[in-house]
């Protein structure tokens, strides 16, 4: 594999890891800051489906939809369609509580069930990419 494309995937997943920790830090710190861990688990499944995407060459738009994101995964494998649904529940944890408004903070279990959905989702990229890329770097 070209080195930039080896490069630019190892980027976005070392990305994903590191909002998946942030995710776990932040919901486990004291108090627990529940909105920014939210949405590090949105961007935790939008790097790891993005670096799956580069990895096989196919551009994307700049987007926090992981709907879509996940549609073009499938279109190389068709198994990512199990990723619909946590897909949809991690999408709006990109914008609802980053602002202020009527919901500021997500409920505990919310950001439980992001953190495991958004490890479902990288470790599903994960177990798709050469060895090599999905090492952590």
């Amino acid at each position: 594999m070209d080195e930039d494309k080896t490069r630019a995937v190892g980027q976005w997943l070392r990305k994903a890891r590191h909002d998946l920790r942030s995710a776990y830090r932040l919901y486990t710190d004291t108090p627990p800051l529940l909105d920014t861990a939210a949405y590090h688990c949105q961007q935790a499944a939008e790097k790891a489906l993005k670096g799956y995407l580069t990895q096989h060459d196919i551009p994307f738009r700049k987007t926090h939809l992981l709907v879509p994101l996940v549609a073009e995964c499938a279109l190389i494998d068709p198994q990512f369609d199990a990723l619909a649904e946590a897909a949809a529940t991690l999408t709006p944890f990109a914008t609802e509580f980053r602002y202020p408004g009527e919901g500021l903070d997500p409920e505990p279990a919310d950001v439980v069930e992001a953190m495991q959905l958004a490890q479902t989702v990288v470790k599903f990229v994960l177990n798709r990419l050469p060895p090599d890329l999905s090492r952590e770097t």
